[in-house]
């Protein structure tokens, strides 16, 4: 006596019945854009930031000015000290590590990045040199990220060959901020409320 056929296997065999004459697979071309050499990339990064209500600063010296508002600042522990030339505010830096609670309690967090995408508007931490870990731009409520030239880039595919793909990696496409079903925007929900980026010649 054979086995019984089960539900599952009579819809297997259906299954396997209705692909057995399918077409063969596709090949689909996979030409996309790798680089993107432009000269205004650092003009198109500007253009996607401000779209994202992110406030855009140029030079090392519109640090002060951002500064001068801030009484209590987070730092990565390797910020370069002429980052923080002339600040007179409590600098905290974040060894050991600083506790959700007393990040939530700084005015501003101060970082550098990894790389930036111009085409996206996209910024990108990876905890490396002068970014700190993840929960340093994330819990404070004002995040004010340095950004070389150097670091700026046309495309997604030029910045992933920056970026260690084992490293944890927060992506930043303007202030933190959602809708809800009213399409009513608020931010701050995931992350700061406000990006500052100061963009510094290489």
């Amino acid at each position: 006596m054979g086995e019984a056929v089960t539900a599952r296997d009579e819809i297997l065999a259906r299954l396997r019945t209705a692909l057995a004459d399918g077409p063969p697979p596709v090949e689909v071309p996979r030409r996309y854009r790798r680089v993107d050499d432009r000269p205004d990339l650092v003009e198109v990064l500007i253009d996607r930031l401000v779209d994202y209500r992110a406030v855009v600063h140029r030079g090392i010296g519109a640090l002060t000015g951002l500064l001068a508002e801030v009484d209590r600042l987070a730092v990565p522990t390797d910020l370069p000290a002429d980052w923080l030339a002339g600040y007179a505010g409590q600098v905290r830096r974040d060894a050991p590590p600083l506790s959700p609670a007393e990040l939530d309690v700084v005015d501003a967090v101060l970082t550098g990045c990894a790389v930036a995408v111009a085409d996206t508007g996209t910024i990108i931490l990876d905890a490396g040199p002068t970014q700190g870990r993840r929960a340093l731009s994330l819990v404070p409520d004002r995040h004010i990220c340095v950004v070389r030239t150097d670091q700026v880039v046309g495309l997604l595919p030029e910045a992933l060959t920056r970026l260690d793909p084992r490293a944890p990696q927060t992506w930043i496409s303007g202030p933190s901020a959602t809708s809800d079903i009213e399409l009513n925007r608020v931010e701050g929900v995931h992350g700061p409320r406000r990006l500052e980026v100061v963009l510094v010649e290489a």
